[in-house]
């Protein structure tokens, strides 16, 4: 595969760009969203940042080919019409960038339930409070709490669904400032070593998660959905990316940025895999615990699947996009012709179906904390529940 295919433009410094430009937010949906059953069926609504607003729901899998449609990956393609219009994927969310997905979490899991997204991409905790705690307009979006109290006043309610931490941890300058790292000309060294003590930042997340959910809290009290009358539920995050031992490309070769899409060293990517996403995920199980909620632990929901792992394959003209092969995480991407930077490493199209199966499995369980993980090989619907102990 030639290293720069048309539609691609996957140069150093524009990834650099692109990289700089990740997020690891949270997308909501309008206040004005409405249900998609009956009216006396009962509400499940997401909050929260980009892993749950549906962020990279456009695209099925990675290509680098080039042409209209990507090899088939682009959602948002009519080949009817020959024209690409992410509104078709996004809705009007993506007007102000908070590209709540058609195929987000909560309107990928299999029910009957009514599904309300007020997730929205880059939210931090502050997105989701209420005015009167510090809760301010994001994306010319209320507060997500105050939005729920709107919505759900009046309406049956099954559960909500929050995903929320990685922004407030500043996930994204440590991704930044590791991709950065792969593309120094001269010089260039694994940022492991510098960002490990971003596990500092670990205790503010947990209090901004637990924050959250407190006034997630009031705002159901105040909708007169007292707790205990709905499930609460708080995530935490698949890794993006595998462990060294699982990449396509080995030996740090720049094919991981020309051709995979995840310019990282073997040590990043191994740090990152196995220890600052499970210490994200612990942390979050902690919070979780003191806002009087459950947990559902996503942290190896995507183990074999991430982008570059050995476990997939790009779409070309040799494999369609299947979610039995394809990557089921938006690859670095600069927006050259590739949608846009902000999707990159956040789950796709396949990867919000995991999420969707994950989150079904939990609903159909006795609340508790359980953990999600999929089945190699096979199609996103064939995710896994295990309880996860509770201390």
């Amino acid at each position: 595969m030639t290293p720069f295919k048309r539609q691609r433009g996957r140069t150093a410094a524009a990834l650099v760009v692109g990289a700089a430009a990740l997020c690891m937010a949270g997308i909501a949906p309008a206040a004005t969203a409405q249900p998609q059953t009956r009216a006396d069926t009962p509400w499940v609504v997401s909050l929260g940042d980009s892993f749950i607003s549906g962020e990279a729901g456009r695209w099925a899998g990675n290509s680098n080919d080039g042409g209209d449609g990507i090899a088939g990956t682009d959602r948002a393609f009519d080949p009817a019409t020959g024209t690409t219009d992410p509104h078709r994927v996004y809705g009007p969310s993506y007007d102000d960038g908070c590209n709540r997905s058609d195929s987000a979490e909560v309107h990928s899991a299999p029910g009957q339930d009514r599904r309300l997204n007020l997730a929205c991409s880059g939210a931090t905790s502050t997105a989701i409070l209420l005015p009167e705690h510090g809760g301010s307009p994001f994306k010319t979006e209320p507060s997500q709490a105050e939005q729920l109290q709107k919505a759900v006043t009046g309406h049956s309610v099954r559960a909500v669904v929050v995903s929320v931490g990685g922004n407030d941890l500043g996930f994204e300058s440590v991704i930044t400032s590791c991709a950065g790292s792969f593309l120094t000309p001269f010089g260039a060294s694994p940022c492991a070593p510098t960002q490990g003590p971003a596990v500092a930042w670990l205790p503010a997340m947990r209090t901004a998660a637990v924050d959250a959910l407190a006034d997630i809290t009031t705002a159901m009290d105040r909708a007169g959905h007292p707790r205990g009358s709905y499930r609460l539920i708080l995530q935490s995050y698949p890794s993006p990316l595998p462990d060294a031992a699982h990449v396509r490309y080995p030996g740090d070769k720049y094919d991981r940025l020309t051709t995979g899409g995840c310019p990282f060293f073997d040590e990043d990517l191994t740090w990152a895999h196995d220890e600052l996403v499970p210490e994200i995920s612990r942390t979050l199980a902690e919070a979780a615990r003191a806002g009087g909620a459950e947990f559902l632990d996503l942290s190896r929901a995507f183990d074999g699947r991430e982008v570059c792992s050995t476990g997939t394959v790009q779409a070309d003209a040799g494999h369609q996009p299947s979610g039995s092969t394809s990557e089921w995480v938006r690859f670095v991407t600069t927006g050259a012709g590739q949608g846009q930077k902000q999707e990159s490493l956040h789950p796709d199209y396949y990867g919000q179906q995991a999420l969707g199966a994950c989150l079904a499995l939990d609903l159909a369980r006795t609340p508790g904390a359980y953990a999600c993980t999929n089945t190699p090989g096979a199609a996103p619907t064939a995710m896994t529940l295990r309880p996860t102990p509770t201390t």
